[in-house]
């Protein structure tokens, strides 16, 4: 693998069997598979000045290492997905776990046995809990929408706690919503563990974060002979599509493009812009060993901010007298500024309009939109690595 930064002069696309845009997990993983399995020559185009995407870690003027794009908890069900990304790191155990700051008071988030005690007092708590028990047995993810079906005040009880104190002041922050326009579907997924399990993810098998950092498990998949990355390179400088054809420096390139931006900017927003919500990141380095107790506190009844992550507590990397922390601010993107689109916002004007620029590519057999951003979705880093994976089946299933 080489990393340009740039295009060197006499760039000739015609030299490699497949385009890559964008160096996150859709475009990695892509990549990777065609380069080792049907021998393809791979360019990738990646519009930042580093790979990794989002996923994107360095070490701050602390030493310590960081997620510039907020923090990032490799969790899976796959077998498949933990199988090919454990070829490009090693793993650190580390079960993710959360709090939520309620009124001064920390409380493990899903609602749980030892948050309803917090909650509602220890003999309150063990009631309501052996209520839930006696409902819904032990271990078990409950979505409030299913207490309040149970017409049982107890029940009840709980459901509008969670949704006043954990879910509604949060989802307003993170999504920038009034109580009348949050999709009551949504409320209602809004979910209670049964149970003393604490992790934020208590059933995933496979859970950790890459010994080295996700920045080099992306440089070691992206290690292949057959694969160039180039570096602060705009795709949509040479790439368009034109009457169902893909074309690179005005020419027509007939080898396979996996496309990982927003379909949208392809198209310079003609048909309008696709809403997102962005992030401000803002990063504090303490003198202090320990900040909070768990890596994620949210903020879900006050401050502007929605989160603090503290990124220590993740990877259990030891800086003594030192941590960094970070606080996550929500708000609208705005196309063109320059800010980062992370949250698809998904209703069914959104979806129409999305289907609208995807109509347009979907007869150009050999322009293929993976990935949260061409998917215009919401994805977890094993989904996108596995719709990914399925990809390059398609592409590997054409070329074998």
């Amino acid at each position: 693998m080489q990393i340009t930064s740039g295009l060197p002069t006499g760039f000739n696309p015609h030299e490699y069997d497949m385009i890559v845009v964008g160096a996150g997990y859709a475009g990695a993983v892509c990549a990777r598979r065609l380069a080792e399995t049907v021998g393809f020559r791979v360019a990738v185009l990646e519009r930042r000045d580093h790979i990794a995407g989002n996923a994107y870690d360095y070490y701050d003027e602390s030493g310590i290492l960081v997620h510039m794009f907020g923090p990032h908890i490799y969790h899976t069900y796959s077998e498949r997905v933990h199988s090919f990304l454990s070829r490009f790191t090693e793993w650190a155990d580390y079960q993710h776990k959360v709090l939520a700051n309620v009124h001064g008071t920390l409380m493990p988030v899903p609602f749980n046995h030892q948050s309803l005690k917090l909650a509602f007092g220890e003999e309150r708590g063990e009631q309501l809990y052996r209520k839930l028990v006696e409902t819904f047995g032990e271990n078990k993810k409950v979505p409030i929408m299913e207490l309040r079906e149970k017409n049982d005040p107890d029940l009840q009880e709980v459901a509008d706690y969670v949704y006043e104190n954990v879910f509604l002041h949060y989802t307003m922050k993170q999504w920038g919503q009034t109580p009348d326009q949050i999709d009551p579907s949504v409320t209602g997924r809004v979910p209670v563990f049964v149970g003393d399990d604490d992790r934020y993810f208590p059933q995933a098998p496979y859970q950790g974060m890459p010994k080295e950092g996700y920045t080099e498990l992306f440089a070691n998949m992206l290690e292949h002979d057959l694969i160039d990355v180039f570096c602060e390179v705009d795709a949509r400088d040479l790439l368009t599509i034109d009457e169902g054809r893909v074309l690179v420096n005005g020419e027509v390139y007939g080898g396979e493009v996996v496309y990982t931006g927003p379909l949208d900017e392809l198209f310079n927003l003609d048909l309008g812009a696709l809403p997102y919500r962005t992030l401000d990141m803002k990063f504090e380095t303490l003198d202090v060993d320990q900040f909070q107790p768990v890596g994620t506190v949210n903020y879900t009844v006050s401050e502007d901010y929605t989160r603090i992550t503290e990124f220590k507590n993740m990877t259990g990397q030891v800086v003594p007298g030192k941590t960094t922390i970070m606080k996550e601010y929500s708000h609208a993107y705005e196309p063109g500024s320059g800010q980062t689109p992370y949250y698809a916002i998904i209703d069914p004007d959104n979806r129409k309009l999305y289907e609208r620029y995807l109509e347009r590519v979907s007869s150009v057999t050999n322009f293929h939109p993976v990935g949260r951003l061409a998917e215009y979705r919401y994805y977890d880093m094993d989904a996108v690595t596995n719709s990914a994976l399925e990809l390059s089946d398609e592409i590997i299933s054409c070329h074998a």
